[in-house]
């Protein structure tokens, strides 16, 4: 281990080859008590983000998991079980375990269920923060399949006429095979800005663009650390003119499709992720909730004839005219999936202060 930390420089950024990081962080897992095969499962999800380039949600993102633990928030013996199910239908309980290995073993069950009834759908209570959704949805790809995840998370969004957050950024992600090309890949949170582009902002010292976030008495804020201060984040659109309404609404329905047909908390009960939010003290569910289902392509279509055009319509939206003549006209998962290809080749740059953090952590767990 102390050989990848004595890399640390006065420069901004650090390079780590994946197969590294990858097992000081299941190292870490295990440290915590999860057995292997929930730390590699945790660590290839968490890592995900990194090496998609999302990284607000990656190694960065292990402290604020570390504190959950310490506090006994989050089971590393957890069990999920399924506790109602038909065929194409479940019910999972995640016994309080870690988000990114229950929405694992709730994509595996949709695939099942997607393999006989078509289509297979899971709502999940008692679990934490799953990161990137991509995680749970890409797995489908190999499988012929289709795949939707999402998420409630703590309150940090407010609805469209408020300045009081009851959303969390509460993301969606879609996954679909592209056939010769990369998947289609639709990953975003239904707030303006995820809190953790935020937290990169507050670590690179800028401000963050209008329209993103209000400060306590309701203004617009450009402060990296208005949640912080009592302010909030804003819905998808923003504004009135901009659609704010859209993203206020997306942002409901997945607490609905998370909580109310799980069992999980929802709104303003969803235990907080982050460590300066307080829990409340009469909580109307169990854990944060997620809901994740897989399309099998077959039930609806054959998939060679899916497959032929699913690449037409990808070449179709590629040979359009750019907006800027040095720029391409891009999928979406594109950006994220180039990122992919070129850290798992070269490395993944990190941030000193996320990676001096991550060495921090190592040490102290590791006492």
């Amino acid at each position: 281990m102390v050989s990848f930390f004595n890399q640390m420089t006065e420069h901004k950024a650090i390079n780590i080859k994946y197969q590294q990081v990858y097992r000081l962080v299941v190292d870490l897992w295990q440290s915590l008590g999860f057995p292997v095969d929930v730390a590699e499962i945790a660590t290839t999800n968490l890592l995900l983000a990194d090496l998609r380039g999302i990284s607000s949600h990656g190694i960065a993102r292990l402290p604020g998991y570390i504190k959950l633990i310490k506090a006994n928030r989050i089971n590393p013996a957890a069990k999920p079980k399924i506790v109602h199910e038909t065929m194409g239908t479940a019910r999972l309980d995640g016994d309080a375990g870690l988000g990114l290995y229950v929405g694992h073993i709730a994509q595996e069950i949709a695939r099942a269920k997607a393999s006989i009834a078509g289509s297979g759908w899971v709502s999940v209570y008692n679990s934490s923060h799953f990161g990137i959704g991509a995680a749970h949805t890409l797995p489908g790809v190999p499988h012929k399949m289709i795949s939707l995840s999402m998420t409630n998370a703590s309150p940090l969004v407010a609805p469209i006429g408020s300045i009081e957050a009851y959303f969390g950024t509460n993301p969606i992600s879609v996954a679909i095979p592209g056939g010769k090309y990369p998947p289609f890949i639709l990953d975003m949170a239904t707030s303006a800005a995820a809190n953790g582009k935020l937290e990169i902002a507050a670590r690179e010292g800028k401000n963050i663009p209008k329209g993103w976030a209000l400060d306590s008495q309701g203004n617009d804020s450009n402060q990296a650390d208005v949640l912080k201060n009592g302010g909030v984040l804003l819905p998808l659109g923003s504004t009135d003119d901009l659609g704010i309404q859209k993203g206020s609404g997306l942002a409901g329905w997945v607490d609905i499709m998370s909580a109310l047909l799980s069992g999980a908390n929802y709104g303003k009960w969803v235990p907080p992720f982050v460590a300066f939010k307080p829990i409340a003290d009469s909580l109307p569910g169990l854990g944060i909730g997620h809901f994740i289902g897989s399309w099998l392509i077959e039930a609806f279509i054959p998939y060679s004839e899916f497959e032929l055009n699913i690449e037409k319509w990808i070449e179709g939206l590629k040979s359009l005219k750019p907006k800027d003549n040095d720029k391409e006209v891009l999928v979406p998962g594109e950006p994220e999936h180039k990122a992919m290809m070129n850290n798992v080749i070269h490395g993944i740059d990190y941030d000193t202060n996320v990676w001096d953090d991550f060495e921090q952590l190592c040490k102290l767990v590791h006492k």
